[in-house]
């Protein structure tokens, strides 16, 4: 049956799930941007080493540094979530397991962004 698929549908790009091409590019764009946030939260993290308490929370209400730490924070979470989601979609094979592991996953990270932008909204403020 597959023999009678239009050139389009043979060039989308769409897996079984309908959303692979998506994901695969969501996953690159979020790993390009981490690059400089990266560098950038290496240096941060780097200057601060040994510096008191009041540095730190002096460096993150800057403006720049903090919009960059909130950047950082949360590219790394949707990255972190689309690559985890690839590893249980791919070894877990009960679909009730799969489903409740794909939920936390989600759930972990908008717990874990939550509490990070409190914080940061927090020492910005």
């Amino acid at each position: 049956m597959t023999g009678y698929r239009t050139p389009r549908a043979k060039v989308a790009g769409l897996g079984a799930a309908h959303s692979g091409t998506a994901h695969f590019w969501q996953q690159r764009v979020t790993a390009i941007a981490l690059i400089p946030l990266t560098i950038w939260f290496a240096w941060a993290a780097l200057r601060l080493v040994g510096a008191q308490y009041d540095m730190a929370i002096t460096f993150l209400r800057q403006p720049v540094n903090a919009v960059l730490m909130i950047l950082f924070i949360f590219a790394a979470l949707y990255h972190m979530t689309l690559g985890v989601q690839v590893v249980i979609e791919d070894y877990i094979e009960q679909e009730g397991g799969k489903l409740l592991l794909l939920m936390l996953n989600r759930f972990f990270a908008w717990l874990v962004g939550a509490a990070c932008l409190f914080a940061m909204f927090k020492i910005a403020i």
